[in-house]
């Protein structure tokens, strides 16, 4: 399985990591810590030293509750950046925003991945990515970030995002985008109760044997709270297990704050996947 990013071509035959970059003050982990551009990219160039494939630049904070940035602001935040990066760094840059015009530059400006919680549900989001060369991954999310927290209510949880991304995929692929520039983020905490992100991740594999690589992004996430009562800063075992189930599932992408040890995680999940693979592929003969 491959994902085809303006020209770049990343290989899925074993799950890579994306590590996260978040250019604002009010990110729920690591909001202000990236805001001077020189600092993004030290940061950036850390993440890809220590395994990521995929650099994910934000200039808009998707957390509950959060609020709207302007256009400029968030081309501001992110653009230099991003021209930093492409001239200093060989991972696949991906830009994470739901605007039109950000995603239209910051391909421009070297991204190679659109990452959209919207899944190109904004008026023009869809053009601006079918008219260029860049991969986008479709996310899932009921309601918006300042309200989806709000009681979110499913009949079928894992039917229904499953059915959702299909639609989104498929309203790409008439839009001209290439299946090969498709991927499929669940959206585990974006209008999810507990019992509903543990559902999706227990119904993952069936979303994860379709056509599309599935991206996850389960790192330091609210649902670790809920579980095991630890601040945002002590949530790194209980990401890598998530992590790790994720991938034995068949995720292709790992969304992380944790680089390092998240690669750690992800190869041992693989090897376990290959293995159960050969033995499969054996008991076939």
């Amino acid at each position: 399985m491959k994902l085809h990013c303006a020209g770049r071509v990343l290989d899925l035959a074993t799950p890579a990591v994306m590590g996260i970059l978040n250019v604002t003050p009010d990110s729920f982990s690591d909001g202000g810590r990236f805001l001077d551009p020189d600092d993004a990219l030290r940061q950036g160039l850390a993440l890809r030293a220590a395994g990521a494939a995929i650099i994910d630049v934000g200039g808009e904070s998707t957390k509950p509750g959060a609020e709207s940035v302007g256009l400029q602001e968030e081309l501001d935040r992110v653009i230099p950046v991003l021209e930093r990066l492409r001239g200093a760094c060989d991972a696949i840059l991906s830009i994470d925003t739901l605007k039109p015009q950000v995603m239209r530059e910051a391909v421009a400006a070297g991204a190679g991945l659109v990452n959209d919680v919207m899944g190109l549900r904004a008026p023009g989001a869809l053009a601006a990515v079918a008219e260029g060369p860049a991969a986008v991954c479709l996310m899932h999310m009921q309601g918006e970030p300042r309200t989806m927290q709000q009681a979110p209510h499913y009949e079928d949880v894992v039917t229904q995002v499953s059915a959702f991304l299909a639609e989104r995929a498929q309203a790409c692929r008439t839009a001209g985008i290439a299946a090969e520039r498709i991927c499929l983020d669940p959206g585990f905490g974006f209008g999810k109760t507990l019992d509903h992100n543990l559902a999706l991740l227990a119904g993952l594999d069936s979303l994860a044997a379709g056509p599309y690589p599935v991206l996850v992004g389960l790192s330091r996430k609210s649902l670790l709270a809920q579980l095991l009562g630890r601040g945002v800063e002590e949530r790194l075992a209980g990401s890598l297990a998530l992590a790790t189930a994720a991938v034995l599932a068949g995720a292709r992408i790992v969304r992380t704050h944790d680089v390092a040890a998240t690669v750690d995680a992800v190869r041992v999940a693989a090897a376990i996947n290959q293995a159960a693979a050969a033995a499969r592929r054996n008991a076939g003969d």
